[in-house]
Formats: structure tokens, C-alpha cells, sequence
């Protein structure tokens, strides 16, 4: 049975996230920072090299779900991230973004979908934040760039979904909905 995870939707704690996974360390606290900002699946996220992002303006990969190939564009602050990570971290262009520390096994040298499900989720422990999972990544960046825009037609379209109610329930804003609806409710 698959657990239901939700977006971060306070930016408050996102900042949180930000601060605890920079002291853990600095590769894992970058997998959030591209997550919530890029909107990748964590399988697509956790596959790039740094030449594939390191002064680019866009991603330009396969998805791994579609199988299509896909141009993500980079904003100006995640361009910055993305430099200022490779720059402190002395990464070459063959080298993953997220290098695992275990260089065997099936991932050729980056961390699993798995391993980064273990960095978020005791992260989120640590912080008393529920429903957390690598689709948080995602979810939270298509909250906010919903809230930003409330544009569901281009939400829809970068996530590749076929319809604007599964854009809104994939993002959280159904749940939100009801349970602000449903708050001071009574017969």
C-alpha cells in the first residue's frame, strides 16, 4: 500500500528543511533545493550529471516515466544554486549531482529513489513534518508555482498530466479545499 504524501506548503518550513538538511549535508540539502524548485520526479532528479544543468538555461533529458525527452527550464535562482553547489562541491561535468557514497549496485554511482526517500523522509522526522516523501519535492513546487500563478493549464502541462483536476489533486489544492471547507462546518 502506497503512502499518500503531501506538499510543504509553509514556507516556513520549507526554510526549515532548507537550514537542517545544509548542516546534515550539503548534497542532500541541493536534492531539496532542486527538488521544490525544478519539479522533476526524484528518478529523473537523482540521474542528472553536472553537465547537464551546470550553466545551462534549461534540463533537457528522457522522462523516465513518458519515456519522452523534455526541456525544463532553469529559473535565475535555481541557475545560482546550481553553480554555487558544483562550484563549493569541485565537481567535474561527468560527475552525478547527487553522487552516492556507495559506489555499487544497480545505481552506477548516484543515489537510489530509495536513498533519497530515507534522506527526506528523516528529515521531515526530525522536524515533526508528516506525509513526506520524494514526491513532496514535486507536489511543493507544483503548490507554489500554482499559488504564484494559478495557472493549472501550465502546471498541468510541465507535470505531463492529462487533466486540470488531477494537476489539483496531485498538488494538494483538493485536500486544502475541503478541509478549509469542512473546518467550521456543522449540521
Amino acid at each position: 500500500m502506497s503512502k499518500t504524501v503531501q506538499p510543504i506548503r509553509d514556507r516556513g518550513k520549507i526554510e526549515e528543511m532548507r537550514e537542517h538538511l545544509k548542516l546534515k549535508s550539503y548534497r542532500d540539502y541541493f536534492l531539496f533545493e532542486m527538488g521544490i524548485n525544478v519539479g522533476l520526479r526524484i528518478g529523473d532528479l537523482v540521474k542528472l550529471k553536472v553537465s547537464d544543468v551546470y550553466r545551462k538555461k534549461a534540463i533537457i533529458f528522457k522522462d523516465e516515466k513518458s519515456e519522452k525527452n523534455k526541456r525544463v527550464p532553469l529559473s535565475l535562482h535555481i541557475r545560482e544554486v546550481i553553480e554555487e553547489y558544483v562550484d563549493r562541491t569541485k565537481l567535474d561535468d561527468n560527475d552525478w549531482l547527487f553522487a552516492s557514497r556507495k559506489r555499487t549496485g544497480k545505481n552506477n554511482g548516484h543515489i537510489t529513489r530509495v536513498q533519497a526517500y530515507r534522506i527526506l523522509n528523516k528529515a521531515a522526522k526530525e522536524l515533526d513534518l508528516d506525509e513526506i516523501g520524494t514526491h513532496s519535492l514535486r507536489k511543493t513546487f507544483g503548490y507554489h508555482y500554482y499559488q504564484n500563478y494559478k495557472d493549472v493549464a501550465m502546471l498541468q502541462e510541465l507535470f505531463g498530466h492529462s487533466a486540470p483536476s488531477i494537476t489539483l489533486r496531485y498538488i494538494g489544492i483538493n485536500d486544502e479545499m475541503i478541509e478549509k471547507s469542512l473546518e467550521n462546518f456543522s449540521i
